[in-house]
Parts: C-alpha cells; sequence; structure tokens
C-alpha cells in the first residue's frame, strides 16, 4: 500500500486543503500572481486530492474541467475534459503523487462520459505528461508568464 490516497475532493475542507497546495507550489514557488491562480472554474470543477495516509496531510491536488467549462481550453473539442492545476508539494515530490492525481483526473473524466482528456503543461514537465501517455500539439504559448505546451491524452 503506498503511503498516500487520492481521492475526489468533496468537502469545502478537501478543497481548501488542495487550494493550499497550489498556493505554495504556484504562487509561492513559481511566483503566479495569486489573483489569477483561482478562477470562476474552480467553483464547477471536479477537484482530486492526495493525502498522506498517516495523517491526512495535503500532499497534491489537480482539477478536472468538462462540458462548456472545458471548450475553451481544448478548442470546443466535443467528449474532451481539460485536466488542470496539477500541483505536488515540494515534500511530496518523487513519491508517484503527480501520476495518482493524472489518473485519478482520467477516471473522473471517463465516470463523466469523456473520450479524452487535454491539458496545458509548463515545457518543462512535457516528459512527466509524455511517459502517462500524453501527445503535444500546437505550438508553445506563455500562461502566467511561464511557457506551456497542449497536450492531449485519449482515454
Amino acid at each position: 500500500m503506498s503511503e498516500f490516497a487520492v481521492r475526489e475532493a468533496l468537502t469545502e475542507a478537501d478543497r481548501e486543503a488542495g487550494f493550499a497546495v497550489r498556493r505554495e507550489v504556484f504562487v509561492g514557488e513559481q511566483g503566479v500572481p495569486e489573483e489569477i491562480e483561482y478562477d470562476a472554474y474552480d467553483a464547477t470543477a471536479v477537484h482530486v486530492l492526495a493525502v498522506r495516509r498517516a495523517d491526512g496531510a495535503a500532499l497534491g491536488t489537480g482539477r478536472l474541467l468538462y462540458g462548456a467549462d472545458a471548450a475553451g481550453k481544448t478548442g470546443g473539442a466535443e467528449g474532451v475534459g481539460s485536466l488542470g492545476r496539477l500541483a505536488v508539494s515540494r515534500a511530496a515530490r518523487g513519491l508517484g503523487v503527480g501520476a495518482a492525481l493524472v489518473r485519478a483526473v482520467e477516471d473522473a473524466a471517463r465516470a463523466r462520459g469523456l473520450t479524452a482528456v487535454d491539458l496545458h503543461a509548463q515545457t518543462h514537465a512535457l516528459g512527466f505528461y509524455e511517459r502517462l501517455g500524453y501527445e503535444a500539439y500546437g505550438g508553445e504559448f506563455p500562461d502566467a508568464g511561464i511557457p506551456h505546451r497542449a497536450m492531449r491524452r485519449v482515454l
């Protein structure tokens, strides 16, 4: 059994724990302005949370946008969800938390009848997502001042 568990963040406490990880990683480490880290999609997204089994401490988070919310990020492709805001706390990196979160988002996508998942990967993370079956498409673009590429995985 791994030392962490991943679940959908169904309670307000779970969501706040995930937001704290995002604040640590994106705002604290990467310098993303807090006012653009959190958006209207947080209210309707499916959020996933990784927690340490021993004490329930939040280790990582991610979210899935689907339906109309995903359209702007997927080019309007039918049946395609958008994985985003994937963050793993510095202390939990290298434990497989990120891969488990991606798979949890994919499971949530399948449960909602989606056939593929898109994401906007920071270019330094392309190899991570490629190892999980994602393929880059299109050119590089900036998001919050950080270079990204679009990627997709058919489920």
